[in-house]
């Protein structure tokens, strides 16, 4: 599929450029988009959960009141589960959250989710700019030119620009990442996607492997 560039003005260059269709255009397998969300927001969990069972809990180990005669249940622990401030049966434990993924099913969705942007002509691309100095105001003047300034957008790069990046990082609506940072999470999580030019090449040299 073909679409226009634009400069950072938001202006036709007059240039357009050719998407592969073996990375914008096939059919999207929700699947795999699901897996690899489901795995991108498993490794943000920190599992640091953790609840004190009984052998944990501060308390006296002596047997708290007489085995019969009391007309009540037996008990041998005030760290008993049954008595308030006792420990927690089966409570959540330091774990890990992630989980493996075949590579060849990442690209999958990272493909997926580019063609559903695709198809629903979300898909900006944009020639590479940068700026010299780190500058809010700017950024948002390319924003506005984009018509993007109140729409959810992510900027791709190329190549790590930390002035571009450094410009965007106020911004509730925007961020930039670059083309190696990108996950299928990033690029569904966004109303319009923002290509400069020099990402598409790499990504569609590292989803074509």
């Amino acid at each position: 599929m073909e679409v226009k560039v634009l400069d950072f003005n938001g202006k036709d260059t007059g240039r357009k450029v050719q998407l592969s269709d073996s990375v914008f255009a096939i059919e999207p397998n929700n699947h795999a988009v699901y897996l690899d969300v489901k795995q991108y927001l498993a490794n943000q969990r920190q599992g640091t959960h953790k609840a004190k069972e009984r052998a944990e809990v501060a308390g006296s180990t002596r047997k708290i009141k007489k085995q019969k005669g009391t007309g009540t249940a037996r008990a041998g622990s005030i760290k008993n589960p049954l008595f308030k401030g006792g420990g927690t049966v089966f409570g959540p434990r330091p774990r890990s959250y992630s989980f493996k993924l075949n590579k060849s099913l990442k690209r999958l969705a990272r493909k997926s989710a580019f063609s559903i942007k695709a198809k629903e002509s979300n898909i900006i691309v944009l020639e590479d700019f940068k700026f010299e100095t780190p500058n809010t105001k700017n950024f948002i003047n390319v924003l506005k030119a984009l018509g993007l300034e109140n729409k959810k957008s992510l900027f791709v790069l190329g190549e790590s620009n930390k002035n571009v990046y450094l410009s965007s990082r106020n911004l509730k609506t925007s961020s930039v990442v670059s083309s190696s940072e990108l996950s299928t999470y990033d690029i569904l999580n966004t109303n319009n996607l923002v290509l400069l030019e020099g990402s598409l090449e790499l990504i569609e040299e590292n989803l074509s492997k």
